[in-house]
């Protein structure tokens, strides 16, 4: 969702007459975040899996499938946009062969390394493919180039970045340090496991907090899945001093008094999955990260590039318990390690990722 709004932002910067509309499953979380986080108008459009499914299952969601593309025919005849942005995801597809049939530019990104089912087939039948990074070049088998070689009517994998909010660079350090109260030079170090949390991480951190705690601030983000009660339950059994240095928090709001922007500005260091946000927001904000990747999807990849650019360390899912608090001590330890991996994550940076991606979607909407 994220990359989207960036983008977003980026054509009505580039323009301010451009009208932006975003469109998401129904049942989703994104219909009441982009509500909240932006000035967007949301349009729902069913959708579904259709893959290990079983045959009730799988006839029902083909059945929503379709509906979803009659809804979006519908919803393009009315607006007539000039071009479809797409991050993947299921209900990219009702919309993306919508726009096919009727012949509107489409441009489909990938945040990840390793696209999905939904991605490879959007691929196909999309006007230009996006790409964060140059490694997903494999997994589509065409030819890469930047935005700059682009040409109208080739198959070809653009690598334009990953689009991030602005906000992350124009927030200071001392500015989002005061922010979650911390007035001292002890390590900050940011645990999140996105807007549903990780419990494997949430519960590695609070069976360490005692250990962790004499070294640094710890502001976690544990997610909205019932793991916020436990983790409260363990902050009240410490100190006042080490209480002090531990924050727990479901979820940080864009338009809440405390955000995440300011989370990944105020930290040293962050323990998170390795989603594919890891690869434009950990670079736009120069933070060092240690990855524990989820391990059903393809995240090892994202991890496996940031960690081959000495930007990150990995832990495997299944030793989290027992080597994720002795890691981050060794780590927290030595603050010329954590400069250099800072180092390197910036230069991982590439900030006009949104830019880039709002100029290519006037291209193919003017066919050029």
């Amino acid at each position: 969702m994220y990359p989207s709004l960036a983008v977003a932002a980026a054509l009505v910067q580039i323009s301010s007459d451009t009208r932006v509309a975003y469109v998401g499953s129904p049942d989703g979380m994104e219909g009441d975040l982009v509500r909240r986080e932006s000035t967007l108008l949301f349009h729902p459009i069913d959708a579904a899996a259709v893959r290990g499914r079983g045959p009730r299952a799988l006839l029902t969601n083909l059945l929503r499938l379709v509906r979803g593309i009659g809804q979006a025919m519908r919803l393009l005849r009315r607006e007539r946009p000039a071009a479809i942005f797409g991050t993947g995801g299921y209900v990219c597809v009702p919309v993306f062969v919508a726009a096919w049939l009727l012949r509107i530019p489409r441009a489909i990104y990938l945040p990840d390394v390793v696209p999905g089912l939904a991605v490879r087939f959007l691929a196909k039948i999309s006007t230009v493919v996006l790409a964060t990074i140059p490694d997903a070049a494999p997994y589509f088998g065409l030819p890469v180039h930047t935005a700059m070689g682009y040409k109208q009517g080739r198959r070809q994998l653009i690598v334009a970045g990953y689009p991030v909010r602005r906000a992350i660079s124009a927030t200071s350090r001392a500015h989002a340090r005061a922010a979650f109260g911390v007035t001292d030079d002890m390590p900050i170090v940011l645990v999140y496991g996105g807007s549903r949390g990780a419990r494997s991480l949430n519960y590695a951190i609070r069976d360490a907090l005692q250990s962790l705690l004499p070294h640094m601030h710890i502001i976690h983000v544990c997610g909205r899945e019932g793991d916020e009660t436990p983790l409260q339950t363990a902050a009240a059994e410490l100190d006042l001093v080490l209480g002090r240095r531990y924050q727990v928090h479901p979820y940080l709001a864009a338009d809440g008094p405390l955000t995440m922007t300011a989370a990944f500005v105020a930290a040293d260091l962050t323990v998170c999955r390795s989603g594919a946000s890891v690869l434009g927001e950990l670079p736009s904000a120069g933070l060092p990260a240690l990855l524990v990747p989820y391990p059903y999807v393809h995240q090892d990849e994202n991890a496996d590039y940031l960690v081959r650019h000495g930007a990150a360390h990995k832990i495997a899912d299944c030793r989290v318990a027992h080597e994720l608090a002795p890691h981050l001590l060794s780590l927290v330890a030595d603050p010329a390690q954590i400069a250099a991996m800072r180092r390197q994550m910036h230069a991982l940076a590439q900030p006009q990722a949104a830019q880039t991606i709002a100029g290519l979607l006037q291209t193919i909407a003017r066919g050029t």
